[in-house]
């Protein structure tokens, strides 16, 4: 009998092959629970692998090796009274070998099995003449009845939306999956630990808040019935965590989930993860050197090396990353632009227009030169590339310049033309943090969704003195993006959010 493969044809054989399997399910339960939990292996396919696979298959016949296993049953060859079976666990795969003798009744069991089914067997290991690994079953059982057929191959655009709808069955199909979100579980432990060694606090701070600060973003909003008060989810930890340096906590992060009103695309989910840390006696410039150490190590430590290949461009990590202020950039990539009336706002808003940026009636020099910044330049920033010296205007939590107070203490890190962190020196002087919320609440009142709201609370917080404190938030979905080669954020969310079906 020849291979028996996942492949279902269409919708009318899918729903054939459940009425099939849903009637073997109903003759199981006539027999007692088809869905038992005593059965327990002592052996992952991996595991086997490494311990016998370097074996030539004479050893197995001076060497009784027993065990049990149990997975998924991803192929299945039936011959006669023999057949082979592939099993699928959490680390790989592993064969098996049934006959009739000495499985019995089992056997015939066995044959009316289907592909996806989750297996347990018990029995000893052999080579098999080409040389794989096999599990020679004495004992067998069902223990799971998979009603749905796998699928054989997911391609096409309507199946990459299958993949992120149904990723239970893309990680069981899908090695490469696999691997993405084993890669992305190594990079959050660096990641901990990294700062774990440079004596970094990890913290929890609130999901939900009565004022969304943190970050320039439009906030969900929901309700507590018992205090009656509308809350917010948060759109960074950010006001929190620097309320905990005021508090004496000089080091500390947070990796976690910040949720964003936001649409969908390529780059965003309406939540995503973000790494956020705050170092007392520090400033901007210290933590673009954390973050190039912190780079480079992480891909030591997940690649083996500091050329990351995505999406057909090579990315050097392994050199000092380039640093460039905004101003400068935005007259590079634009010669028309004069740098002596990059702080006129009129000048700029003629200079939108002319590139077809739209703006706002209350946009100041500030913003404007950001919106000509991020429309002409910064998906050009390929290699990895510092942009600092932010214009105050759009940075209500950065520390001034002491030589320019148009400008800020603030960087953000670019690679690929992809803004991957973003961080500067914080802003501890009450009497200015106030004033810009203030200026924020005027912009919200104005029609700016996105603009802060005005935080008392943290304001009477730094009352009491923050010590000079610099602060990073990394976005981790992205970075796992780079690192994996994955073209589109839904590859690295295990369940990112789609439209309903």
């Amino acid at each position: 009998m020849a291979d028996e493969k996942a492949g279902p044809v269409d919708e009318a054989e899918v729903n054939h092959l459940i009425a099939e399997r849903r009637a073997k399910l109903g003759r199981l339960r006539e027999r007692g629970n088809p869905f038992p939990n005593d059965f327990r292996r002592d052996s992952t396919a991996e595991e086997l692998h490494l311990a016998y696979g370097g074996h030539a298959p004479e050893w197995f016949e001076k060497h009784v090796v027993r065990a049990t296993v149990a997975g998924r049953m991803m192929a299945k060859r039936v011959m006669g009274k023999a057949s082979f079976a592939k099993l699928a666990d959490r680390s790989g795969h592993i064969q098996a070998f049934l006959q009739s003798e000495p499985l019995g009744a089992a056997y015939d069991e066995f044959k009316t099995w289907d592909v996806g089914d989750v297996v347990g067997l018990e029995g000893s290991l052999f080579k098999t003449r080409t040389g794989e690994l096999t599990v020679k079953a004495e004992r067998v059982r069902l223990l799971v009845k998979s009603l749905r057929p796998l699928p054989d191959k997911w391609h096409g655009l309507a199946d990459v939306e299958s993949r992120y709808r149904q990723r239970y069955v893309d990680l069981v199909m899908n090695e490469e999956s696999r691997e993405v979100f084993r890669r992305r579980t190594r990079i959050v432990k660096y990641l901990r630990s990294y700062l774990d060694a440079l004596d970094f606090m990890e913290v929890e701070t609130p999901m939900m808040q009565v004022i969304p600060g943190g970050a320039v973003a439009k906030p969900f909003v929901t309700h507590h019935n018992a205090l009656d008060v509308d809350m917010y989810l948060r759109i960074a930890p950010e006001l929190y965590l620097k309320r905990l340096v005021v508090g004496g906590f000089e080091r500390v992060y947070e990796l976690n989930r910040n949720f964003r009103n936001e649409g969908l695309s390529t780059r965003h989910n309406p939540e995503f993860t973000m790494l956020e840390l705050y170092q007392a006696y520090a400033d901007y410039r210290d933590l673009m050197d954390l973050v190039e150490r912190l780079l480079q190590g992480l891909a030591d430590s997940l690649l083996g090396t500091r050329l990351v290949e995505y999406q057909g461009a090579t990315y050097d990590l392994g050199t000092t990353f380039r640093r460039v202020t905004i101003e400068d950039l935005v007259v590079h990539f634009n010669p028309g632009i004069e740098r002596a009336r990059l702080r006129d706002a009129g000048y700029l808003r003629e200079a939108c227009g002319r590139l077809g940026i739209p703006v706002s009636a209350h946009d100041g020099p500030g913003k404007l030169q950001v919106a000509i910044f991020e429309h002409t330049a910064e998906a050009r920033l390929e290699q990895p590339t510092f942009v600092y010296a932010y214009p105050a205007e759009v940075s209500p939590l950065a520390r001034r310049n002491d030589s320019d107070p148009f400008l800020t203490d603030r960087f953000e890190f670019f690679v690929g033309g992809r803004e991957l962190a973003n961080g500067f020196s914080e802003l501890n002087d009450a009497d200015d943090q106030a004033a810009r919320f203030r200026e924020q609440a005027a912009r919200k009142s104005s029609g700016d969704e996105e603009a802060m709201f005005y935080d008392a609370d943290y304001v009477r917080a730094l009352e009491y003195g923050m010590p000079p404190t610099a602060g990073l938030g990394i976005g981790v979905d992205r970075l796992v993006m780079l690192l994996t080669n994955q073209p589109s954020i839904r590859d690295v969310l295990l369940f990112p959010h789609l439209k309903p079906e």
